[in-house]
């Protein structure tokens, strides 16, 4: 016998700090890896994909989805509503894999509330300095001053919830930050559940 379920790796911090970079050297460089893709009520934008960047639903679908208990987290931001389907989660830890999360703080207080908080290696990824976070910000050129704004006063609250998480990364060198996620992922899934734990004791004392 051997561990087979897999287990949860949620990554979050602010918009600007390096997740989607760090996201995609887990996906690069780890095996058996599921990406949970969030569903949202929002319009799909130009160039997104149904089932690739999010799952694309209905105001009202969402709405009996939450009603009948079937998502892991959501939250209703600035009127759409963004969510983690429940069954492609355990579907992917039953399989054995690696699900990993890119969500906001609000999400990964409700998934260490849930059932899975067992299998749950959490990471909170941000830059030296908040002064670093703007330059960063600005330099992407994708978002307006406005926007920018509510970016940083968004990350002022985000990183009061730092204790709360597994690990810190502070992004400052890019090839260190990726060396240290990879090692951070590898370990998540030697994190097991107690019961799993229990059903290896059971099998090595009878083999």
């Amino acid at each position: 016998m051997i561990f087979h379920k897999g287990t949860l790796l949620v990554l979050s911090g602010p918009s600007g700090s390096g997740k989607s970079t760090l996201i995609h050297t887990i996906l690069q460089h780890i095996d058996n890896v599921y990406f949970s893709i969030s569903t949202t009520t929002r319009a799909k934008r130009e160039g997104e994909v149904d089932g690739r960047d999010y799952y694309f639903v209905s105001r009202e679908q969402f709405e009996k989805e939450i009603a009948a208990g079937e998502f892991l987290e959501w939250a209703n931001v600035h009127g759409n509503y963004y969510g983690t389907s429940i069954k492609p989660v355990k579907k992917a830890v039953e399989a054995g894999k690696l699900v990993l999360f890119d969500i906001d703080v609000q999400g990964f207080m409700s998934i260490k509330k849930s059932p899975f908080a067992k299998i749950l290696t959490s990471v909170f990824i941000t830059t030296p300095t908040m002064s670093e976070l703007e330059r960063r910000l600005i330099a992407r050129g994708s978002d307006t001053e406005e926007t920018i704004k509510k970016r940083l006063a968004n990350a002022q609250k985000e990183i009061t919830y730092m204790p709360h998480y597994d690990y810190i990364l502070i992004n400052s060198d890019l090839q260190q930050s990726q060396e240290q996620i990879l090692a951070i992922a590898k370990a998540a899934r030697l994190k097991r559940a107690e019961d799993e734990i229990g059903e290896f004791i059971n099998y090595w004392k009878e083999h």
